[in-house]
């Protein structure tokens, strides 16, 4: 029923077609449409009742057909008639070992369940006891700390004051050397800030040696008399 409405939709195609070209089309064209529009395939003889047992042996058997999963399909398809043996499709020893240890280890009984989480939260007040007492302890040093660091702070400005007083004192003393203000960076600067260092040194260490002598020499003196 369904071949004769498409000729006769092929048929009124070939009419309308005609009438609104200008060129006409020959009977041949007209044919081979019908022809297609009226094709019917013969349904292919595929006997889908009949088992499919895949012959292992065989070298044009696709090797994921020779698998123990393939033949657990086969068995559960089948039964008995797929002519596999129960018995090879158990797990091994060590597949059962391997199948226990990962389901102790995803779904462990409820009590391992039980210490494990007494376990975590033991552990867990710990690491929140030590950060407290750690707290507790910077908290105390807290003070000396703050102190500590008013006083560095102190230190560093007074530090910066003294500096700054030298080096204005030694840029006075290069302008009245030189007649003329110096730059800083100049050799000239810096050969006379080296010459002022070493006679700077020079001197601290004859006072310091002049300190020892007057030390060494004040035992001998004898004491003067009370009368």
């Amino acid at each position: 029923m369904a071949a004769s409405i498409l000729s006769r939709r092929a048929a009124v195609f070939c009419r309308t077609f005609k009438g609104i070209s200008s060129s006409k089309p020959t009977n041949s064209q007209c044919g081979l449409l019908l022809q297609t529009a009226s094709y019917n395939p013969r349904p292919l003889k595929l006997n889908l009742r009949e088992k499919y047992i895949p012959d292992k042996d065989d070298r044009e058997t696709p090797e994921w057909q020779k698998t123990a999963r393939y033949d657990k399909k086969l068995f559960g398809r089948y039964g008995t008639a797929s002519g596999i043996d129960p018995a090879s499709l158990w797990p091994s020893h060590e597949q059962l070992d391997k199948i226990i240890a990962e389901e102790n280890e995803w779904h462990p009984p409820l009590e391992v369940m039980l210490k494990n989480i007494k376990i975590k939260e033991k552990e867990e007040t710990r690491k929140r006891l030590a950060k407290e007492k750690l707290i507790a302890a910077n908290m105390a040093k807290m003070p000396k700390m703050i102190a500590d660091w008013r006083r560095e702070k102190r230190e560093s400005k007074l530090k910066q004051k003294e500096e700054k007083a030298r080096r204005d004192m030694l840029l006075s003393q290069a302008r009245e050397r030189f007649g003329y203000a110096v730059d800083p960076r100049s050799p000239k600067f810096l050969e006379m800030v080296a010459e002022i260092e070493k006679e700077e040194k020079k001197r601290r260490k004859l006072v310091k040696r002049r300190l020892k002598e007057e030390q060494v020499a004040a035992p001998l003196t004898p004491p003067a008399d009370s009368s």
